[in-house]
């Protein structure tokens, strides 16, 4: 390991960064350094304007851009202390795609092709509380609070605890799971090992499971989350409380589920509807 890369390990430790992001800094930015084959300490502005449209002429999404500019503006300002402006290292527009929800008929019929007992209750889990995936492998037995009925998500996003509803069907599943699989730390063990299930097998469960419902649409373990916070809104629950139960911190994050409801769009009269009725003569 290079004194630079164990530099960078230890300025994200110190900000108490999540292990994923971690990891995906360190790889931008050794493969910045891998396109120079350099280290990023001789490197400047310039370099990083030219890899920039380097990937751009590769058919690199905006998104991926992004990733790598997070990246480097970490290391310039934090780690190298690099004088000039952060906001130097350009950073791509993303475009705005509302993303895809499942309706609660898909979800329904994704779960019920499960023939995997654990299987079942992890994507419930994920469904029913609302969960991130990560969130969802890293549940403790003892998290599931079947007297309050809540759900201990313990140091999820931004490293904050929060609870959620236990519901009642997912609890009677859960029982059952653990009467024939007997987890003992983790909820959902990853096989005989004593480590959570990765998120990589969550979705690869999913994909499965979507293959056998018929569901031909793109999907990922963040898309039944997505269809959670719909759900609830088109239900009627109100927007302070779904942010509540997501862990947003912004507020901003948790309005966009009303362009995903349907349902106010569904109500909404066009004015061609407004005009009264041509009568002939």
């Amino acid at each position: 390991m290079t004194p630079l890369r164990q530099r960078m390990i230890d300025e994200m430790r110190l900000r108490n960064y999540s292990p994923r992001t971690e990891y995906q800094y360190l790889s931008r930015v050794r493969q910045f350094a891998e396109h120079y084959r350099c280290s990023p300490e001789k490197l400047g502005l310039e370099d990083i304007r030219k890899f920039q449209v380097h990937l751009l002429h590769n058919g690199v999404s905006a998104e991926v851009i992004g990733c790598y500019v997070y990246a480097l503006r970490f290391l310039y300002h934090f780690v190298l202390g690099r004088t000039w402006p952060i906001d130097r290292i350009a950073c791509p527009k993303r475009a705005r795609r509302i993303p895809e929800v499942m309706s609660r008929e898909e979800v329904l019929a994704v779960l019920g092709a499960l023939k995997n007992l654990k299987h079942r209750a992890l994507l419930s889990t994920v469904y029913a509380a609302g969960l991130r995936a990560s969130e969802a492998t890293n549940l403790l037995v003892t998290d599931i609070d079947s007297k309050r009925m809540v759900i201990h998500v313990q140091l999820g996003k931004f490293q904050k605890d929060r609870y959620v509803p236990l519901s009642e069907n997912l609890l009677v599943l859960l029982r059952e799971y653990w009467r024939q699989y007997r987890p003992k730390t983790w909820l959902f063990p990853n096989g005989r090992c004593n480590t959570p299930i990765s998120r990589r097998s969550v979705a690869r469960i999913l994909a499965k499971a979507c293959k056998a419902a018929y569901v031909t649409r793109r999907v990922s373990p963040h898309t039944l989350r997505r269809s959670f916070a719909t759900h609830l809104l088109e239900a009627g629950t109100n927007l302070r409380a779904i942010q509540l139960l997501m862990g947003h911190r912004s507020f901003n994050t948790t309005a966009q589920y009303t362009y995903l409801s349907g349902e106010e769009i569904l109500k909404t009269t066009s004015p061609l509807d407004f005009a009264a009725p041509s009568t002939g003569s």
